[in-house]
């Protein structure tokens, strides 16, 4: 990517960040539903650690980091998909690929906000949790950043994924931009093992990078140790994904171009 492509990248996540400027609202919707699923996770925790047992305290500290991972993939998937969106509905689309803006560099640039976005959202919640429950995240260690980076990078590839829908059917798969992640959730292992699940679903959901990560975060609070298996299959999911999810998005581009749905759509 060179200067000038850099250059228009840039104005377009400006574009996104003006809309935030004089906006508190919108900033704090970012961190609202965050900082709620926190406290309302947080009692729960509150209540199993008071049972003062060993076993319960460590399940408690693996629920609290469930919930801040987990919620790293839901504002990164949001925070593309809803930046998509605010192109449409503003009827801003058409102006976009007149210009001189490729493809890639929307991605790019919907990228950079989905990482803002989820950064706003995820870093007040995890004060929450030390501040009210005793509960330190970083105590994983380095480790933590290549978690959160393979759920940002699975974000990415189930926004592509929305965002190739949304292109295809228009208003009608909106909805997806906010329900999608809450649907694999189950599969995604958040609050338990894959184990738990019933054998015939298990390879289901080892083909989710959040599977993954999630074992990988229980080894490490529970036996101090770092997955480095999981962790390369998370990374290895991601790349798979994303790749497919960037072809089908491509893909969608262009039928919209051709049908001339830039224009209209969202209507």
């Amino acid at each position: 990517m060179n200067a000038a492509s850099l250059r228009r990248v840039w104005g377009l996540v400006y574009r996104h960040l003006a809309l935030f400027r004089r906006s508190p609202p919108r900033i704090i919707e970012l961190m609202y539903w965050p900082a709620l699923q926190m406290v309302v996770w947080g009692f729960v925790t509150a209540y199993l650690a008071g049972l003062q047992n060993d076993v319960t305290s460590i399940a408690a500290g693996v629920l609290i980091g469930g919930v801040l991972l987990w919620e790293a993939a839901l504002r990164s998937q949001m925070g593309f998909s809803i930046s998509f969106l605010e192109e449409i509905w503003s009827r801003n689309l058409g102006h976009i690929f007149v210009s001189p803006i490729r493809p890639a560099e929307m991605v790019a640039a919907l990228m950079t906000m989905s990482l803002l976005r989820a950064m706003v959202g995820v870093i007040p919640a995890m004060g929450l949790a030390w501040v009210l429950y005793a509960f330190n995240i970083f105590s994983m260690g380095p480790v933590l950043v290549a978690f959160f980076a393979a759920l940002i990078l699975m974000g990415w590839a189930v926004a592509l994924g929305v965002t190739s829908l949304i292109l295809r059917y228009g208003a009608g798969a909106e909805a997806l931009a906010w329900s999608v992640l809450f649907g694999i959730t189950p599969f995604a292992c958040v609050f338990y093992p894959v184990a738990v699940l019933p054998v015939w679903l298990q390879p289901v959901a080892l083909i989710l990078p959040a599977a993954h990560v999630f074992e990988g975060m229980r080894a490490a609070l529970t036996q101090g140790v770092i997955a480095w298996d999981h962790l390369a299959a998370a990374y290895a999911l991601n790349l798979i994904w994303i790749t497919g999810m960037a072809a089908l998005f491509m893909g969608q581009l262009r039928g919209a171009r051709v049908r001339g749905a830039l224009l209209n759509i969202g209507e």
